[in-house]
């Protein structure tokens, strides 16, 4: 098996771990859409304490704040994936991907969660920098208009060749476009050789 089947199949897992909490908790919305939420509240630089980011899980899923503390899973699943991808936006690597299904979805459930994502991103995005995306790069505001236009898509394609192609296009760009809204909003990562070390 290549790297790159080893990092699909991980997150093709890693989505199904998501869809897997959600359908416990009887969460009406899509977890693509929540996933999407954080990575563009980071992406624009914000950083969400426990509580919030607990409360923000509950409000996106349609559940009831008391849920964080009646489940077992919910809390350490979401600060686990919290703490997760906010190292994949950091990675040199670019390892980083949007929470989406796998290839043995069918091409309108993935464009669907694809459109869920960039939503979600868009709004993340929006309630982290406000009124500086008006401020950011020509080629920041280019993407976000891209990404409007992408959230706007209809899951009514017809699965043949050309729309895989396209999809996986779209997809790439996305990934890249979150990756570059990251780096456009964070100061870069100090080497750790320069943290003060304590005696």
């Amino acid at each position: 098996m290549s790297e790159a089947d080893t990092s699909g199949a991980a997150r093709a897992a890693e989505f199904e771990r998501w869809a897997n909490v959600f359908t416990a908790h009887k969460a009406f919305s899509h977890p693509s859409e929540l996933h999407g939420v954080l990575c563009g509240r980071l992406a624009a630089g914000n950083r969400i304490e426990e509580p919030d980011w607990l409360a923000m899980v509950c409000e996106h899923m349609g559940l009831p704040d008391a849920a964080i503390e009646e489940s077992e899973d919910l809390a350490p699943f979401m600060n686990r994936a919290y703490e997760q991808t906010l190292e994949l936006l950091k990675a040199a690597d670019m390892s980083f991907h949007p929470l989406l299904p796998d290839d043995e979805y069918a091409i309108e459930q993935r464009l669907e969660a694809l459109v869920a994502w960039v939503r979600g991103f868009l709004e993340g995005m929006a309630l982290a920098a406000g009124e500086s995306l008006g401020q950011a790069p020509d080629e920041i505001r280019e993407l976000i208009e891209d990404m409007v236009a992408i959230s706007q898509l209809s899951d009514e394609e017809e699965a043949d060749e050309e729309s895989e192609q396209q999809l996986l296009e779209i997809t790439e760009y996305i990934r890249l476009g979150a990756l570059a809204v990251y780096t456009e909003f964070n100061a870069p990562e100090a080497p750790d050789s320069k943290s003060p070390t304590l005696h």
